[in-house]
């Protein structure tokens, strides 16, 4: 199970634990001082001592029920809390003398403390204040005066610890900033193998469309659909590759918006219908008129992610995608009736690349990080992700909660009178730098009835058309945002625009500046490119002229 990220920061929280801790070391301090108070140990100019101390005991069970009610990182309040108590301890240890010495070791505890939990910065500074504390101490209590090499050795206690732990720290942070760069490292690498394998795979999966529209035979139609089916796999395998290294990379930021739950269900529905039909699954989902305010596009991978693994793991048993809300938020949940998951793999497998395989299994597509990328944007977007299943029953993993939002204001209903959309003679301009993806895309527009102008950068002049289709990097540093802003300028008005890239879609979106220009990952699905160019052709069409 994996909780959202605010769940987490409140089951750990630095200053939490530390009032926790100076709540409990100062009372233990407090049991210390008072019989040597009353048993007649100490000198009586100690009793006040004993009282500061008390009080200070007092003010550290209010501060921990400070921060337990407004919890997060405070520095100015860690501060402050930080020369209290150090201020109280060299107050004790300057008036009490012999009897309050061992005080000193909460004196480390505070530089050690202080060290790890914030850096080496903090170190420092805690032990400077820890040296001054005890020359004040020595300058102020004769005791302490009179035993020279005792402040001589804790005088190299306070020296010589944090020094260890700093090199100790400065070790760690070493290690931590290699390992960090060989992360970042091999997502660049999956990013760019994922991006450069896409062209190609691209470039195949377009010709295998024109293939499905010529005058084949049955058995050679047959095996057109066997390599689609094998290039949707690898499609799917090089988008969790992409997803994971975007999420590596920390350039992923949520755009949380007003999204019908109901869109999110019926689009994760229509693009796993057809994986469900040939794995024998009936794919169902319940209708939800709730509205949520998150990101569309993250949640929509999160699902899709869940559904694509219900279809792998539970091939010709049912699943149903519900919604149902859970104390004034929404929950999503997919239900499948698959063999269930064992409850020793059931924290596992949201582990990267971890796979439940036993000898004898069947060999399933994937290679382990669809849980995984969904557990990762939930922690983005804050939500609860947790998985139920009972081996031989099923598996329900929920999506929880989703915050609900008002339902927003829909927009103007097309006139239902309209005539169906056609993209035959719609006039585009194609550019894309790789020869084979150009010739495979030109191919199969044509074939649709589309009138194509294929280049392979920017053109020079530009001829009457409808629509430009770009590629997003055009090579020698041009990208497809300066492609649509030259042909733009060559048509002389806002030309219609669609990006293809095998890139993150939010680097896209954002070097792109346009929240309006479709964007099409790599490999695009013939059927989605289609869809995009029978929008387009909606837009570009004549209005009706109402009669009087």
């Amino acid at each position: 199970m994996f909780q959202p990220r605010r769940q987490r920061d409140e089951a750990y929280d630095n200053e939490k634990a530390q009032a926790l801790i100076r709540a409990v070391v100062i009372g233990c301090a407090c049991l210390y001082l008072l019989p040597q108070i009353y048993g007649g140990i100490a000198p009586p100019e100690a009793r006040f001592v004993a009282y500061l101390v008390t009080g200070h005991w007092v003010f550290a069970v209010a501060l921990y029920g400070w921060i337990a009610r407004h919890p997060g990182s405070n520095t100015p309040r860690r501060v402050v809390t930080f020369a209290l108590d150090l201020g109280g301890m060299t107050y004790a240890m300057a008036v009490g003398g012999a009897p309050f010495l061992p005080l000193y070791a909460i004196v480390i505890r505070l530089i050690v403390g202080n060290g790890l939990r914030y850096g080496g910065t903090s170190l420092k500074a805690s032990t400077a204040a820890a040296l001054v504390s005890l020359a004040v101490t020595t300058y102020f209590n004769a005791y302490w005066r009179g035993n020279p090499f005792l402040v001589l050795t804790l005088a190299a206690i306070t020296v010589l610890v944090p020094t260890y732990i700093y090199s100790l720290l400065e070790r760690l942070r070493r290690a931590y900033e290699r390992e960090q760069e060989a992360n970042l490292s091999k997502s660049r690498f999956l990013a760019q193998a994922s991006h450069d394998l896409r062209q190609p795979i691209h470039a195949i999966s377009l010709f295998t469309a024109c293939l499905r529209d010529a005058a084949l035979g049955r058995e050679e139609l047959q095996m057109v659909e066997n390599i689609d089916r094998s290039l949707q796999s690898v499609s799917r395998l090089f988008k969790s590759l992409l997803d994971i290294s975007t999420l590596d990379s920390g350039r992923v930021v949520p755009r949380p918006e007003p999204v019908p739950i109901n869109d999110i269900l019926d689009d994760v529905w229509r693009q796993n219908s057809e994986a469900a039909q040939l794995a024998g699954t009936v794919l169902r989902r319940r209708a939800c008129a709730s509205v949520v305010d998150t990101d569309r596009a993250l949640l929509t991978t999160m699902l899709q992610n869940v559904v694509n693994n219900a279809i792998k793991y539970a091939p010709g048993r049912p699943i149903l995608i519900a919604c149902r809300r859970r104390g004034g938020r929404l929950a999503i949940q997919v239900y499948d009736r698959g063999p269930g998951i064992p409850a020793e793999h059931q924290d596992r497998v949201f582990d990267e690349f971890y796979q439940i395989r036993r000898r004898g299994d069947r060999d399933v597509e994937g290679v382990g990080l669809g849980l995984p990328i969904v557990r990762r944007l939930g922690a983005l977007l804050d939500l609860a992700v947790t998985l139920r299943s009972v081996p031989g029953r099923g598996t329900c993993v929920t999506i929880g909660d989703l915050p609900l939002a008002e339902a927003p204001v829909p927009a103007a209903a097309r006139d239902a009178l309209d005539p169906p959309a056609t993209i035959g003679g719609l006039r585009v301009l194609l550019v894309e730098d790789d020869g084979a993806v150009l010739r495979a895309t030109a191919s199969l527009l044509r074939k649709w009835g589309c009138r194509v102008q294929a280049e392979a950068g920017i053109p020079a002049a530009l001829p009457e058309i409808d629509l430009l289709i770009t590629d997003f990097e055009l090579g020698s540093g041009v990208t497809g945002t300066e492609c649509i802003a030259a042909v733009r300028d060559l048509a002389g008005r806002a030309l219609p625009a669609v990006v293809m890239s095998g890139h993150d879609e939010a680097r896209v979106r954002e070097d792109l500046g346009a929240p309006d220009i479709p964007i099409l990952s790599k490999p695009v699905r013939p059927a989605e490119l289609r869809s995009v160019l029978i929008a387009a052709s909606i837009r570009l069409r004549p209005r009706p002229v109402p009669v009087a």
